[in-house]
């Protein structure tokens, strides 16, 4: 009963609308789903929060959330500026294996990047994913200054044993630069994992029902989808390019779905 971590880059690149399209794919797949958001920041107790921003998008699957705190700022300050318990890593791990009894797959939606803190005593995503020894689906945003966030991302699951199950672009330009249509070549260079995916931008916007239709065609086979990366690459001019017009360099290949 796999379980699948989901961070991005850093914050607003897409991570919450990319879990949904993942839980869309995977319910349209026939998998039972839960997404469980670690700590959520910056939204009052009578608000929805991202975990049922997911829902809204992706259809009916299970919501948890461990720890809601009403400023924007990383897990720990909010927690601390708000006189609350702060989330531990463990706390983390715990939900996830539970939920994960019950479900075919479950997604954990950090906050921000990998390494933003939930507790005083510095214990991030990346720790949680760790002990849960799942996978991480790093989100990254299309353009200029990616490549070094999404490597640095990269780095530190290496570092720590953590499998990288690959890069998605959490939103795709309609009218992409140049910086952006290379970087679909150069993510999962960098990133040592394959490009899984890319939601246009705007993706967030749909009604629901046209999201959950569209969600498969913007994620590879290994999330349930038919997203193909040498496809897009040839259908958006990106990548390098040969003056004669070569092929340039083949993104990783894409393997077999997930679990």
């Amino acid at each position: 009963m796999p379980i699948l971590v989901i961070t991005g880059t850093g914050t607003e690149v897409g991570k919450t609308v990319t879990t949904a399209a993942v839980a869309a794919s995977a319910l349209a797949a026939g998998r039972s789903v839960a997404v469980l958001k670690a700590a959520q920041t910056g939204v009052r107790p009578d608000e929805p929060g991202d975990a049922d921003e997911v829902a809204r998008l992706a259809g009916t699957l299970t919501t948890a959330e461990l720890a809601r705190y009403p400023e924007p700022l990383a897990p720990a300050t909010a927690a601390r500026r708000a006189g609350l318990a702060p989330v531990r890593p463990y706390e983390v791990v715990e939900a996830a294996q539970k939920l994960a009894a019950d479900h075919d797959l479950v997604l954990v939606e950090g906050a921000g990047g990998l390494l933003v803190r939930f507790d005083e005593a510095g214990g991030t995503l990346a720790d949680a994913a760790q002990s849960l020894r799942a996978p991480v689906l790093v989100v990254a945003s299309a353009g200029l200054g990616t490549l070094n966030t999404t490597e640095l991302t990269a780095r530190e699951l290496r570092s720590r044993g953590v499998e990288l199950l690959g890069v998605v672009i959490g939103s795709w330009p309609d009218s992409p630069d140049l910086a952006s249509r290379c970087n679909v070549a150069d993510l999962p260079e960098v990133a040592g994992a394959p490009l899984l995916g890319a939601l246009p931008s705007g993706a967030g916007a749909l009604v629901p029902a046209d999201f959950r239709t569209a969600a498969p065609g913007w994620l590879a086979p290994r999330l349930d989808g038919t997203w193909e990366a040498e496809a897009f690459r040839q259908r958006t001019g990106s990548g390098d390019r040969e003056p004669s017009g070569g092929a340039g360099r083949r993104t990783a290949a894409v393997p077999n779905q997930l679990g």
